[in-house]
Parts: structure tokens; C-alpha cells; sequence
């Protein structure tokens, strides 16, 4: 343990820090500056948005935090550790899980396969193991009954299920979820809402970005706005879905 994370430690101990920190995040894609210097924070029990039109540079935040692209500079912090160099399998050991944008589930294996590869981080007993599936199933009884069918052939929500699934086998304290809802029948979309919300409640924290920012808003406690790389509003989520300009950039008003 370095200095630099005993001190991180320390002063999430002593000042009540939040779960995780991004501090003044630049990311580049060549010459192209996507993030620009960027800062947020999620304390734990929290759902926190991210909102933005496409382009904005909310999946590349998310991609930072989990450590499949590099900051430029700035510094991420989860749990009172310096992550900002973490590689991405150290991240997720950490308790950081993400659910990525289009599912990218292993569609050529099983459910029950998809399911099993959640766990490669986790050092637990076989027993504790076969009880993480169980919950996985308890959570979504219609993966139960698609164990042994191969993953590609699902449904998209049936897919978004898996996605989440696997993320948590992990047991993550925090799960990013980037557009849990992208192309999903409403039926679907409020089932996978109502997971969110739930999942919270049992005590996972959620950093999420989602194009429904009606629904999005609905559930967070806070949430912030990204425009063209930079966060240009934040706050409480009720209160950014009052916002006349919210409303008619983001609610269809």
C-alpha cells in the first residue's frame, strides 16, 4: 500500500469521502479532446446520472473510470484508492463492475457460461460461488429457464439481463451501467428500472448513464449533465428535471 492511498484512506475516514472521485479528468483520442477536465463524485448508496447528447463523452467517461482508456491527466479515486493507472482486471477486483453499452455478452456461449465468467475475479469458496448463481437466477427467473441456450439467440432484454448478471457475480460496491436501456420494448425498460432501483436498495451503488433521461432522473439522487466533454450542470436529480433547460434538451418538452 502507498502513501498516496494511505492518505486517500485517511481522509475519506476523517472527512467522509465519497466512493468514488474523478478530479479534473482530460481524455484524449489523438488530438481530439473528449474529456475536458471533468469532475465528479458519487457517494456510496447513491444512483448518480450521467446525462448527455451522444457525442457528449459520457461512455468515455464511464471507460476511464474502469480503466479501458487512459487519462491524459486528472486523477480517479474509489474507496479511498488511487485508481487513475489501475488496469481494467484490477479495477473490477477493486469493486468497480461495469455493464457496457450494447450488452457485448458472449453470444457464441450459454447463458450459464456467460454467467460463469463474472466470477474469474472472485476468490471464494465453490459453495459461495454456486450461491451468487442462485441469486442471479432468483433475480431474473427467466435466465433459469435459458441456462443451456446460447446467449446470441436472446432477446435484448433478455441479453441486458445476462449483461447485469455477469457484472454482478463480481459483487461490485459500485456497478456502471452505460444505456442499460438502448433498444429495449418499454416492457423491458421498466423491468430493467425496477432492477436498478432494487439493487440499490439492497445496497449497491450505481453510477449510470442512460439516453432516457426522464427515467434516468426519475430514479437518481443526483445527476450531472456532459456537453461536448465538459459537465455544465449538476445536482439533484428532482430538481435537474424541473430545469427549463433540462426539460427541453433532454425531456422532449
Amino acid at each position: 500500500m502507498n502513501k498516496l492511498t494511505v492518505r486517500l484512506m485517511e481522509r475519506r475516514q476523517q472527512f467522509k469521502m465519497p466512493m468514488l472521485t474523478v478530479d479534473n479528468l482530460n481524455v484524449y483520442y489523438g488530438n481530439i479532446h473528449a474529456l475536458k477536465g471533468i469532475s465528479l463524485h458519487v457517494e456510496e448508496g447513491e444512483i448518480v446520472s450521467l446525462i448527455g447528447a451522444n457525442g457528449a463523452g459520457k461512455t468515455t467517461t464511464l471507460q476511464t473510470i474502469s480503466g479501458l482508456l487512459r487519462a491524459k491527466s486528472g486523477t480517479i479515486a474509489f474507496d479511498g484508492k488511487d485508481i487513475t493507472k489501475e488496469r481494467a482486471h484490477n479495477i473490477v477486483k477493486l469493486g468497480i463492475s461495469q455493464v457496457p453499452e450494447g450488452r457485448r455478452i458472449f453470444s457464441h456461449l450459454t447463458v450459464s457460461d456467460n454467467i460463469r465468467l463474472g466470477e474469474y475475479t472472485i476468490k471464494d469458496k465453490p459453495e459461495n460461488l454456486k450461491k451468487y448463481r442462485k441469486e442471479f437466477y432468483d433475480r431474473f427467473p427467466r435466465m433459469r429457464e435459458r441456462k443451456k441456450q446460447i446467449a446470441g439467440t436472446l432477446s435484448g432484454g433478455e441479453q441486458q439481463m445476462l449483461a447485469m448478471g455477469r457484472a454482478l457475480m463480481a459483487k461490485p460496491k459500485l456497478l456502471i451501467l452505460d444505456e442499460p436501456s438502448m433498444g429495449l420494448s418499454p416492457i423491458f425498460v421498466n423491468e430493467i428500472f425496477k432492477t436498478i432501483k432494487q439493487l440499490n436498495k439492497e445496497g449497491t451503488t450505481i453510477l449510470l448513464v442512460e439516453q432516457n433521461a426522464r427515467m434516468a432522473l426519475s430514479i437518481s439522487d443526483r445527476a450531472y449533465v456532459l456537453e461536448t466533454g465538459k459537465i455544465t450542470l449538476k445536482g439533484d436529480a428532482k430538481k435537474l428535471a424541473e430545469n427549463p433547460r433540462i426539460k427541453q434538451a433532454y425531456l422532449g418538452a
